[in-house]
């Protein structure tokens, strides 16, 4: 009535009323308001209010006078009233299952039946907690009849009626969940308070639909949560008690929403492959559900239907900020796949501009590919963009399932290119170019190792500790490559068959770190031993600097594994099974994965590990490598005083300029290995698997360039090979 809003205060036993959308409400406490379950306010500004569950009977408020008038006798509370166009008035009583209907010109209040026999039930008289009632101009009775998920329809005069919408109704595209109010419109639109489904329905002359809280229960703007009735005020507006939420909710009338005319329609299309990625859409089974994700985005967030349209049974999932394949439960809003009957779905959702809205196209059965078109309509435009599946930040199934940490691993990288219980000669050609990558690495290696320690076994080089730094580097760079070796082909053949050692996930990436982080430090060792040599000149003590190497090299390998120590301890088999279907009981394979999990205390810790043993070593070489040019440089300035400073310093740049140019180059080629290990788990690793097995394998190359960096640019260390290798030559002639 003029735009007011009313409703019942039960706790605080007060009739609540905004005027003109005013923020704070008048107060009108009848005498002996208890309890109250409805109100009807007509034209006229007059309250009928409920007052049966303790005082037996409907008051009505008088606006003019500010009088109470006892206008019916009731048994029970009234869960609904109305009053038609003859001021008759209906009270809907679900406690008695009954309608009652009192006749405004009868004085003793006298109360016939509109609808019920009083005894619930689901046949065509019977009623079972009726609660919202509407009335219209013909006299006809709409009852939401709230415990048989149905609206019946009482013709004017008769106590049989028919089932319009839901449970036994011919119309049976929508179903309903526990109704509770019914409204119909100037247009004869018919709009349903659907309680326990959240949301608001509209059936017009073409066709029935959801129209608000589409997307499920929630406390959002567009949300609802056990909406209880439903109201209009004279410009359309839609008043919802939102029951669940402590609320009354307000969603306004655009003149032009339900005008088709000025809908936009909104099309995409595209094909499942089968080179399309897929995933287990009903639960713990295989996962053989081809999939595309696609992004929708608005510029205004609204209301919007999509449906598709395909020659393959299609299933639809709309989710909100990211979708999850391993549990595709996370963060889904809507799902359909039979919406027309026709194998296609239907969603009508509220797409937001302010996040990311996701349509996950799918089919109705597995291993099924085929083209498809989506389309959206709505007031304005919706743009379509598909996305290359991010590698799962979660791993698993919906039955079992764990976050991934930080840093991309081989595995990672070679996950979702291997395939399963097929021989090697069958792999794709990543899998099939990293084996021959794998190959050619060790054996360049082996032969770095091999020459670099015939190099350095000579006693005159091991007169220093450089010599013995050397030799022991010709050793830990071949244990790397070997380790790089065993861990590329644990992958592989664990993948293949499908079997995960735990000892081995616990200790071969732990150990490959150990020994590349060990030849590193004996490389940045070289450098400063040179650079104190330098700095000494003839006080330089030949024999401590042989003992503290041998101490250096004892004591390195237990200060690195005390940084690295906590990847063992975090590192495990995780492990989930996959069946043919959800209800399946036997197991078609079990999928293993070697996982890390940090805190982000642990994480913190590995990141500055990480640095240390990168940064560090560079620093120390290319410190040391400025250090033996400008310290050299100062010393032939003062005895070769015909040249000045400078002329020395660029002199000795180029006498060792590969000094500076070896650690760059080698912190360089490490890059790779450091921006991998800092890599979030989400990232698209199957986007571009080529570069990040290539980064991968690039980031190991400084192990198998001892040679070329030490000896290569070393006249004595050449002329040393070539003894060695002439003495092993007459060994093996001999």
């Amino acid at each position: 009535m003029n735009n007011t809003i009313y409703t019942v205060n039960r706790e605080m036993k007060q009739i609540l009323m905004w005027i003109n959308n005013s923020i704070n409400p008048n107060q009108i406490t009848p005498d002996n308001f208890t309890d109250s379950y409805s109100i009807f306010v007509t034209n006229n500004g007059d309250i009928y209010y409920d007052n049966g569950n303790e005082n037996g009977r409907v008051d009505k408020w008088i606006s003019n006078t500010n009088t109470l008038v006892n206008v019916m006798n009731v048994d029970s509370s009234c869960d609904g009233l109305f009053i038609d166009i003859n001021n008759n008035l209906y009270c809907s009583m679900s406690d008695d299952n009954i309608i009652l209907k009192t006749w405004s010109n009868d004085s003793e209040m006298i109360s016939t039946t509109a609808a019920g026999t009083g005894i619930p039930g689901s046949a065509s008289d019977e009623l079972d907690g009726p609660l919202g009632i509407f009335v219209d101009l013909n006299f006809d009775l709409y009852v939401a009849d709230h415990r048989n998920d149905r609206i019946q329809l009482f013709k004017h005069g008769e106590l049989n009626g028919t089932t319009i919408f839901g449970e036994g109704s011919s119309n049976n595209s929508i179903s309903l969940n526990y109704p509770s109010g019914i409204v119909l419109d100037a247009d004869k639109n018919l709009f349903i308070v659907d309680q326990f489904n959240h949301r608001i329905i509209r059936s017009g002359f073409n066709d029935i639909r959801c129209i608000i809280g589409c997307s499920g229960e929630g406390s959002q703007s567009y949300q609802l949560s056990n909406p209880r009735t439903l109201s209009f005020d004279s410009y359309g507006n839609i008043f919802i008690t939102d029951t669940g939420n402590s609320r009354i909710q307000k969603f306004d009338f655009l003149s032009n929403s339900c005008d088709n005319s000025s809908m936009v329609e909104s099309a995409y299309s595209s094909v499942l492959t089968e080179n399309h990625s897929t995933y287990s859409r009903t639960g713990c089974d295989l996962s053989n559900y081809y999939y595309e994700v696609i992004q929708m985005n608005v510029n205004e967030s609204r209301y919007y239907t999509l449906h598709s349209n395909s020659s393959i049974d299609t299933y639809g999932y709309v989710y909100t900020d990211k979708f999850y394949p391993p549990d595709p439960s996370i963060n889904l809003i809507l799902e359909d796949s039979d919406r027309f009957s026709k194998g296609q779905f239907g969603i009508r959702t509220f797409l937001q501009s302010t996040t990311v809205n996701i349509l996950i196209l799918t089919t109705v059965y597995p291993n099924v590919t085929g083209t498809f078109s989506i389309f959206a309509s709505g007031l304005n435009d919706v743009t379509f963009e598909r996305l290359i599946n991010p590698d799962k930040c979660v791993i698993g199934n919906p039955c079992k399932n764990q976050a991934k940490g930080i840093g991309i691993t081989l595995d990672d990288i070679l996950r979702f290119e291997i395939n399963r219980n097929v021989t090697l000669k069958n792999q794709p050609l990543l899998v099939k170019i990293s084996v021959a990558l794998t190959i050619i690495m060790f054996l360049l290696g082996l032969i770095n190792s091999i020459l670099s320690f015939l190099t350095f076994q000579n006693e005159n080089l091991r007169k220093f500790g450089c010599g013995i730094y050397l030799l022991a580097s010709s050793i830990t760079s071949l244990l790397t490559i070997s380790m790089f070796t065993i861990n590329f082909w644990f992958i592989l053949i664990t993948q293949m068959n499908s079997s995960f050692h735990r000892g081995g996930c616990k200790s071969i990436e732990s150990l490959l770190k150990l020994f590349l982080y060990f030849d590193t430090w004996l490389n940045a060792c070289v450098a400063i031993e040179r650079a104190i040599n330098v700095y000494q000149g003839i006080n330089f003590n030949k024999e401590k600097s042989k003992r503290l190497a041998r101490w250096i090299i004892f004591i390195l390998p237990f200060c690195i594994t005390a940084t690295i120590i906590h990847e063992p301890l975090h590192s495990d088999v995780f492990e989930y099974p996959v069946k043919e279907n959800y209800y399946d009981t036997k197991i078609i394979e079990v999928h293993r994965w070697c996982v890390i999990n940090y805190s982000r205390v642990v994480q913190d810790y590995n990141t500055a590990v990480l640095f240390i043993h990168l940064i560090g070593p560079f620093i120390a070489n290319l410190f040391s490598a400025l250090f033996i040019i400008f310290g050299t440089a100062r010393q032939r300035s003062l005895a070769q005083t015909n040249q000045n400073y400078i002329t020395h310093i660029r002199a000795q740049f180029r006498e060792h300029k590969q000094l500076v140019i070896s650690p760059a180059i080698l912190l360089i080629l490490s890059m790779p290995r450091l921006i991998i290990s800092l890599l979030p788990g989400c990232v698209k690793v199957s986007d571009k698997p080529w570069l990040y097995l290539f980064a991968y394998f690039i980031s190991f190359t400084p192990s198998i360039l001892v040679f070329i960096v030490f000896v290569v640019p070393s006249e004595l260390y050449l002329k040393t090979l070539k003894e060695s290798l002439r003495n092993w030559q007459r060994r093996i002639c001999h």
